[in-house]
């Protein structure tokens, strides 16, 4: 008896597609991790002498805190721009727009510091800023082609990638310096001659080797599993997403605008910049080195858990530098390690709330609003730090922080059990 042909089995496209999509999210991992080192060394300019620059040439300490809030202002604006024309044209332009941009401010600020002129230091701070959020920003890319349950891998993954930058460019301080002087120029612009170099480079690691672009490829690709389906046909954000922005904007008030200060703090203790440097150094390192160590917590123990451990985390960071004698370099360290380390948890269990809870349709223009969110946190926090700091204290300051950063704590577990009843 003859048997009917059996019908061939075909394989699902998504099973077919895998491998490809895999080694493109390598290679999309590997073009990130390249770019991200080189934005780490641009940020140090910011992070470890814009303060002291800015002091120097206002003559005014309760100030020292602007350029860290104009840097953040311009990061602000520049989230709205890079997450549009992420969103219209790809990850690669975004991006690379950013880095540009910031470069142009880096050289900005060593022409504004030749000529003695704060206005212009205060435009070139802002559009400086851009380089800070492409930076960030680039965690959202690492994501685009993840599996769900890799996302928050693949984000510490990015995150982790600053680190040799942003180690490396704050111990750079002095040789910079050196170089800023052999060129007739201001001691203080070594590292935003270093920043301008870098974002540049940045720049165009991305626009040459970050192809195909991750975004433009993960929307046309069909959803690789139920959990991921929603989110690709839903145009809504999920009901996490308050308490990723919650998580991601009371960790960057806090991280900066105890950073800001520390500078300062020490140099009125009598500390050098190379000693603010390793500190701020060690500070960066911790900020990013903790992000692997982070994914895996908020895979064992959920968001919700990790915004406690986070909001704990900035808290003890508070404490620690506000009860540190001013000379002691030890106790000053471990406190700007602790803020590292909970701002580390912060961007990660955020990152990976926000992204989760957000449609691949208007993923890329809701990212860039919450990272304006993030921004005008990081500037609020820059600013009120040189204030608060002048009319208390900067163990006060710390103090306040910390205490301001355990507000997360109970505010997460009360959005996440309202999130929960309501899905």
């Amino acid at each position: 008896m003859a048997h009917p042909p059996s019908t061939p089995t075909r394989t699902p496209p998504t099973a077919a597609l895998a491998p490809a999509i895999s080694a493109v999210q390598k290679r999309t991992l590997t073009v990130l991790l390249v770019s991200q080192v080189l934005s780490g060394l641009g940020l140090a300019a910011g992070v470890t002498v814009a303060g002291l620059l800015a002091g120097q040439m206002l003559h005014n300490t309760s100030l020292s805190g602007l350029p860290i809030a104009l840097l953040t202002a311009g990061s602000a604006g520049a989230a709205v721009v890079i997450g549009r024309l992420s969103q219209r044209l790809g990850r690669r332009p975004g991006l690379a727009a950013g880095y540009l941009t910031g470069a142009l401010g880096g050289a900005g600020v060593v022409v504004a510091a030749a000529l003695g002129s704060p206005a212009l230091l205060f435009v070139s701070l802002f559009l400086y800023g851009a380089g800070t959020t492409s930076n960030l920003q680039a965690r959202y890319a690492g994501a685009d082609l993840a599996a769900p349950h890799q996302r928050a891998r693949a984000t510490s993954t990015v995150i982790v990638a600053t680190t040799a930058g942003g180690i490396a460019g704050p111990l750079l301080t002095t040789p910079a310096g050196h170089l800023a002087t052999a060129l007739h120029l201001p001691e203080l612009t070594g590292l935003f001659l270093l920043s301008t170099v870098a974002f540049t480079l940045a720049a165009l690691t991305l626009l040459v080797w970050l192809r195909p672009d991750p975004l433009v490829l993960a929307r046309n690709l069909p959803a690789t599993s139920d959990e991921d389906a929603p989110a690709r046909s839903s145009s809504r954000s999920g009901p996490g997403l308050l308490i990723g922005v919650v998580v991601l904007v009371l960790s960057q008030l806090v991280m900066v605008a105890v950073m800001t200060m520390t500078p300062i703090h020490m140099h009125a203790h009598g500390f050098g910049t190379a000693a603010s440097g390793l500190v701020i150094a060690l500070h960066t390192g911790s900020m990013y080195l903790p992000s692997p160590l982070a994914d895996r917590l908020v895979d064992r123990f959920g968001t919700t858990a990790m915004s406690v451990v986070t909001a704990g985390t900035l808290l003890a960071a508070g404490a620690a530098a506000a009860l540190a004698p001013g000379d002691s370099f030890t106790l000053i360290t471990v406190a700007l390690v602790l803020l590292g380390i909970g701002w580390s948890f912060g961007l990660v269990t955020g990152t990976a709330i926000v992204t989760d809870s957000t449609p691949l349709a208007t993923r890329a223009r809701v990212q860039g609003l919450v990272d304006v969110a993030i921004a005008v946190a990081g500037a609020v926090g820059g600013l009120a730090s040189g204030i608060v700091a002048a009319a208390t204290s900067y163990p006060a300051l710390a103090a306040l922080c910390g205490a301001l950063a355990f507000v997360a704590a109970p505010a997460a577990v009360v959005a996440a059990r309202k999130d929960s009843a309501r899905s």
